[in-house]
């Protein structure tokens, strides 16, 4: 995944604007194989999945059988619904390659409402929104947009799309409210 990239110019100084890009996760997944000495996929697997007994999140091999994976659609030149072209996320499994359902992303969610999981310096951590070089607050923290509601009401989470699928997640922590939706 790090090859798709590698020679593109940067967009901005680092740390001087924000642009979001999955590719950068692929460099965060190389980071976790080259400090853990192991593939990424058994990093999250033993690591995350297991303990926060996500059972049903899986990486994408498109190659392979996976029960219960669902079949992605989109729309067609007239508006009908046709099947999906054949995507391959696996060169980027960090920023979008994982199949998962509503239930594991809540249990993954109720691990950013409260210290246990994580240390609390560690939440603290990834959902405060970063500042630029230059100072300017922007409303991301590490891997989380940070907002507020229409009525003020602090959020964060993150949303995603991919050929045939969507998800939005939202952690609402002062309300303990997490929620996930696919489509």
């Amino acid at each position: 995944g790090l090859s798709i990239f590698s020679n593109d110019t940067l967009l901005y100084i680092p740390g001087s604007k924000f642009s979001y890009t999955s590719y950068g996760w692929n460099l965060v997944s190389a980071v976790i194989e080259g400090a853990s000495k192991r593939p990424f996929i058994d990093f999250m697997t033993e690591n995350v999945f297991k303990p926060l007994d996500m059972s049903h999140t899986i990486a994408d091999y498109n190659d392979s059988i996976i029960d219960h994976r669902t079949s992605f659609y989109m729309y067609g030149k007239d508006s009908s619904i046709i099947n999906a072209i054949y995507v391959d996320n696996s060169y980027k499994w960090a920023g979008g390659g994982f199949l998962s359902t509503t239930e594991d992303l809540i249990k993954f969610g109720n691990a950013y409402l409260k210290a246990g999981f994580y240390k609390q310096s560690t939440l603290d951590t990834m959902i405060s929104r970063q500042r630029t070089s230059r100072g300017e607050l922007i409303d991301y923290g590490i891997g989380w947009r940070i907002k507020k509601d229409d009525k003020g009401r602090s959020w964060f989470g993150h949303r995603g799309g991919s050929v045939g699928g969507s998800t939005q997640f939202i952690i609402y922590k002062d309300a303990e409210l997490v929620i996930a939706i696919l489509t």
